[in-house]
């Protein structure tokens, strides 16, 4: 199993598949970092040779701002936001959705499991 930027990626999975297992680097920076070492598209983790995985290591470690880092910048820019306590930062430390979706129907991922009002009853027709 390969470890890059902490993190162990699958070996059975292609290498731009497997990239993306790492926090920050999606579908189009797998596939940039692939394109810049000349690794192709279908290949194996498992079939990488340890000159290669040292390079993907190092690309990642150079170029990106992935896992600890990147998940501290972001921790740090909503800590601020809480702060300043604009809009957005109350949004964030209610709980509610931050970038104006509605939330009288739906927003349960954010607002969590409903709870039930005592003493309101259903108007039937």
């Amino acid at each position: 199993m390969a470890r890059i930027a902490g993190v162990n990626i699958p070996t059975n999975k292609r290498v731009t598949i497997s990239l993306r297992y790492i926090y920050g680097i999606g579908p189009t920076k797998a596939q940039l970092i692939c394109d810049t070492l000349g690794i192709p598209a279908d290949r194996r983790v498992n079939q990488l040779s340890d000159d290669e995985v040292l390079r993907i290591r190092e690309l990642i470690d150079r170029d990106y701002r992935v896992e600890g880092d990147l998940r501290r910048e972001v921790a740090m820019n909503i800590k601020r936001l809480m702060d300043l306590a604009c809009y957005r930062g109350l949004r964030h430390r209610k709980g509610l959705p931050v970038h104006g979706q509605r939330t009288h129907t739906n927003a349960r991922t954010r607002k969590g499991k409903a709870v039930a009002i005592a003493g309101k009853k259903k108007v039937t027709k």
